[in-house]
């Protein structure tokens, strides 16, 4: 009890410290900043689009705005409401303080299932001496707050950037897969991936997730299990791949995916539709149009490249992402959301406009 009122404590510290950042002077806001906010995730680039759309424009006019129109929908009437004849984003913000809330709290909650997964595993397989009591704060509480405490975190929270939302898809879609939500699952992975296009690879580890269960020991555990012992093992059974989930999750997919798309065709059948919206959205991350200044090192690159060899190095530097996919999918089908973080991990870096 103890535990859980001092992860709540320091849970809604971390709130307040990001609502009185919020109310700090327009000097400090750091929205600006090529650090934390980038031409598909700057709430500034949102409200020009917002704007365009207000006065019979297409949002897409001007090449400012490259996000989904349906988060144009959602967060640009937050934006009219100003002062002094200048837009406010303080609904945003607080906006963004709910979804970075929300996201630690799906953190927690998955890192629960994941230690609860891996101790029945252990102890399936008799290895309860592997199994550790300590004092301090549980895994998933201490991700948990150091994803609410993190710096870059808080920063990109108040700096005007719609990365929050996107956290919360791709951490919602993890959380559903652990907990066997197939609907919740696909839901996530589905928004996730038309925000910024880069989180559709996560289809694997969702997949694994919801094939395997949650994170679980190696199969050859299972395997070395069977063969010291002289009768069957009754737990090996439970390690094989179920593909009915993942069936569900695929038919969830499809229709969400459907939706989706219909809600952005109406929001867009005065301004081209759907192809005009995979133009200026996934096929400007893809073609790395936006050479404005960022911490990745494709702006600099395309730069300085000649013209005639770009298309080719395109298609490398995207390929160099799609490579590790296949290799690390198979070393770590059993930990899928280590292998999730991974992907995770490669595809901050290596996308073409990273914060």
């Amino acid at each position: 009890m103890e535990k859980i009122r001092w992860f709540w404590v320091w849970a809604i510290a971390s709130l307040i410290f990001r609502v009185v950042f919020i109310y700090f002077p327009n000097d400090l806001i750091v929205g600006s900043r090529i650090e934390v906010a980038t031409p598909l995730t700057s709430l500034r680039r949102l409200t020009e689009g917002y704007w365009l759309k207000q006065f019979s424009m297409s949002p897409y006019a001007g090449s400012m705005y490259h996000g989904s129109p349906l988060l144009l929908s959602l967060l640009g009437p937050l934006t009219v409401i100003g002062t002094n004849g200048q837009p406010s984003y303080l609904f945003c913000s607080l906006l963004f303080v709910v979804a970075d809330f929300v996201t630690a709290v799906l953190i927690r909650e998955t890192g629960r299932k994941l230690l609860i997964a891996y101790s029945q595993h252990l102890k399936s397989l008799n290895l309860v001496n592997f199994l550790e009591n300590s004092d301090i704060l549980p895994a998933g509480d201490i991700a948990s707050l150091i994803y609410l405490w993190n710096p870059l975190t808080i920063v990109t929270c108040v700096g005007l950037s719609t990365s929050p939302i996107e956290n919360l898809m791709v951490v919602l879609s993890l959380y559903g897969a652990c907990s066997g939500l197939a609907p919740l699952a696909a839901f996530g992975w589905v928004t996730a991936s038309h925000l910024s296009l880069y989180p559709s690879v996560l289809v694997i580890p969702v997949i694994f997730l919801l094939g395997y269960g949650p994170d679980s020991p190696p199969k050859k555990l299972y395997l070395q299990k069977t063969a010291s012992s002289n009768r069957n093992n009754p737990v090996l059974g439970d390690h094989l791949f179920s593909w009915r989930p993942v069936i569900h999750f695929l038919l969830w997919a499809t229709i969400w995916s459907l939706y989706l798309l219909f809600l952005c065709s109406i929001s867009l059948q005065q301004y081209g539709g759907l192809p005009e919206m995979f133009k200026r959205t996934h096929g400007f991350i893809l073609t790395v149009e936006d050479l404005s200044p960022n911490i990745g090192v494709l702006w600099y690159f395309f730069a300085e490249v000649f013209e005639f060899f770009r298309d080719f190095f395109l298609i490398v530097i995207h390929l160099n992402i799609l490579f590790m996919i296949l290799l690390l999918a198979i070393r770590l089908n059993h930990r899928p959301c280590f292998l999730a973080f991974v992907y995770i991990a490669i595809f901050s870096m290596l996308k073409s406009y990273p914060s």
